[in-house]
């Protein structure tokens, strides 16, 4: 078993850490990095492993450093299931709306620019 470390190491946004053994992957938390804007840079960055083979994922909370870009994982193709209590789920998805709102106002109407859109959230929904 192996656990690597994509984001909220030596730092405090982006927690995202892949838990690998020989027969599956499963992703905990998939965060925004998040410093003046929503839209920062790295959350542009391609995902440093394969979102189609990661089976799952496990929220720990709802907040955006931990649960910003699963819609993005989504959208790059990982087709498995989330995890997380009722309320996070619930709370997640009011957040991710929000956080797009967010986004829309920072990239000023340009959506080529958005990490993920509606359609993103939709299907991120249906998967939770």
């Amino acid at each position: 078993m192996r656990i690597t470390f994509y984001g909220a190491a030596q730092e405090t946004t982006g927690a995202c850490y892949l838990l690998e053994s020989s027969r599956t992957k499963i992703l905990i938390d998939c965060g925004l990095f998040q410093q003046k804007r929503v839209a920062e840079d790295r959350n542009y960055e391609p995902f440093p492993f394969n979102p189609k083979e990661i089976e799952a994922v496990l929220v720990t909370h709802a907040h955006l450093d931990h649960t910003g870009r699963i819609p993005k994982l989504v959208k790059s193709g990982f087709d498995g299931k989330i995890f997380s209590t009722p309320a996070t789920g619930d709370f997640a998805a009011l957040m991710l709306e929000d956080s797009l709102g967010v986004m829309l106002k920072e990239v000023a109407g340009d959506k080529s620019r958005l990490i993920y859109n509606e359609e993103d959230l939709a299907k991120t929904a249906e998967k939770w």
